[in-house]
């Protein structure tokens, strides 16, 4: 693999990433418990589709075979994503919304301070943006993992079986593989692995304070770096893609 073909495939998992967590969290608009959370959750779903697209435009010049960030985003097969399983979860009640929410933005806010430091001044600067944004996102996950683990008895029992539930899926978070490598050799990656103890520590004091037990299963899920996805990505894509598929090539 040339290193071209590593930023390809680096920048489109970070795209997918965005696109299908920015569309599961669209689901919540005017669906939310409060008006102020339609409007919270809408809003991080924005950034992630803002992101997104950032990534995806960036993949499709590094392609360089004529097609856009929406190519990219409405013209692939379910095997041709690459974003975590974890994304494209469903959103479940609140509380695995919330669990949901908590694993991925520790995650990124660590991910994206590290990659803000890339020798590649295109994800530097995709970074630095997206690093505002995550501190917001971060937050939010947190605020909302303490007020219902520590509320009442049903909401702390939402939200424990939320962040067991859940747990099966971060692994995948932090798993590195010959892309990550190539790119980490010439400063333009990140190393997963300090990013893994940091994620960890943090989530370790959130819980604590949320009066949440640490989930104590060891196995996790994978696939999506082969292109490997739960059956929730194909009702996705079916709903995400419908519009494009049926007006192929239409213009606005």
């Amino acid at each position: 693999m040339t290193t071209k073909e590593a930023l390809y495939n680096y920048s489109l998992r970070m795209g997918d990433n965005a696109l299908i967590l920015g569309h599961r969290l669209s689901e919540w608009c005017s669906k939310a418990p409060i008006i102020e959370e339609d409007l919270a959750l809408t809003n991080v779903a924005l950034d992630m589709i803002g992101r997104a697209q950032a990534f995806l435009k960036y993949s499709a010049i590094l392609k360089n075979e004529g097609q856009t960030e929406d190519d990219l985003a409405y013209c692939r097969s379910e095997k041709e994503y690459h974003n975590h399983l974890i994304t494209e979860q469903p959103n479940g009640d609140f509380a695995h919304t919330i669990a949901r929410q908590l694993y991925i933005s520790i995650f990124e806010y660590h991910f994206f301070s590290h990659l803000e430091q890339s020798a590649d001044v295109e994800f530097a600067a995709i970074a630095a943006k997206a690093v505002k944004e995550v501190k917001y996102h971060r937050e939010h996950a947190i605020d909302w993992t303490i007020r219902l683990g520590d509320g009442t008895a049903e909401s702390h029992k939402r939200m424990q079986a939320a962040i067991n539930d859940l747990w099966m899926w971060t692994g995948e978070l932090f798993e590195m593989d010959e892309v990550d490598t190539i790119l980490l050799k010439d400063g333009i990656s990140v190393d997963l692995a300090p990013i893994r103890d940091l994620w960890k520590k943090e989530l370790d004091k959130v819980l604590l304070e949320a009066m949440l037990v640490f989930p104590e299963a060891e196995y996790m899920q994978s696939g999506s770096r082969k292109g490997i996805h739960t059956e929730n990505m194909g009702h996705i894509l079916s709903e995400m893609q419908y519009l494009q598929r049926a007006y192929p090539d239409a213009k606005w």
